[in-house]
């Protein structure tokens, strides 16, 4: 009797385990993914209050000088740009580039992966109204980042961009009259990313996991023994 009880016990514990480590796993990586993503959300809205603060507080009382003497701080993605760069020295991973095909500023050069991101928005295969979101990198480097498109919606933009005859003397005398000009009215130029590592939360996904899955079996195993004890003492023996 008891061997036959303890096989039924032994096997309904054991799917009652698999079932609930594959319900715990998925939840627990599925909230860490969306806690990843809300982070990222978080980010790029910062970086854009950071550029509307700018453009409507900050270049305003700065444009007077830029006759004498080119201001990089007002423009508003080098502002956002420098901001959220201090946010990367106190939580490594997190970064925001403002990532172009051809900037003025050569940190701003797109690499390999944004330059698709990009050529999807322009060749139309990306709604211009929408976000794009995915993985890079691998191991600890895996990150997520989520883009969205620079889309030159103002002709006061071309001031600076369009050739370099008619852009202030002032800049020119910083970057140069080489890159950042030909850009066009409604032409996408590069993309605003955010990335948000996703070692973090799938690390500590994994440790709740094996702590509820460690707190789980030893729930079980408890209960083995109570029941084995009982069976014993109220069946087995009277």
């Amino acid at each position: 009797l008891r061997i036959k009880f303890n096989l039924v016990l032994a096997a309904v514990l054991l799917l009652a385990a698999a079932g609930a480590g594959w319900y715990v796993h998925r939840f627990l990586e599925e909230t860490a993914i969306e806690e990843v993503r809300h982070n990222s959300q978080v980010m790029m809205h910062t970086a854009m209050a950071i550029r509307d603060y700018t453009t409507e507080s900050v270049k305003p009382q700065l444009d007077p000088m830029l006759a004498e003497r080119f201001l990089p701080q007002t423009v508003p993605a080098y502002a956002a740009t420098e901001t959220l760069r201090r946010l990367q020295a106190r939580f490594p991973g997190y970064e925001y580039k403002e990532a172009v095909l051809n900037p003025t500023n050569p940190r701003d050069k797109a690499n390999e992966w944004e330059e698709k991101v990009v050529q999807g928005f322009r060749e139309g295969r990306t709604p211009l109204q929408q976000e794009v979101s995915g993985v890079v990198g691998e191991g600890v480097h895996r990150a997520m980042y989520v883009a969205r498109p620079i889309t030159i919606k103002q002709p006061q933009c071309l001031a600076c961009h369009s050739t370099p005859e008619v852009a202030p003397p002032s800049m020119l005398q910083v970057y140069g009259d080489k890159n950042g000009f030909g850009w066009k009215l409604n032409e996408t130029v590069g993309i605003q990313v955010v990335k948000v590592p996703m070692f973090y939360p799938l690390e500590k996904a994994r440790q709740t996991f094996y702590t509820v899955m460690g707190a789980l079996l030893a729930s079980f195993l408890l209960l083995f023994a109570v029941l084995n004890l009982s069976l014993s003492s109220l069946v087995i023996e009277p």
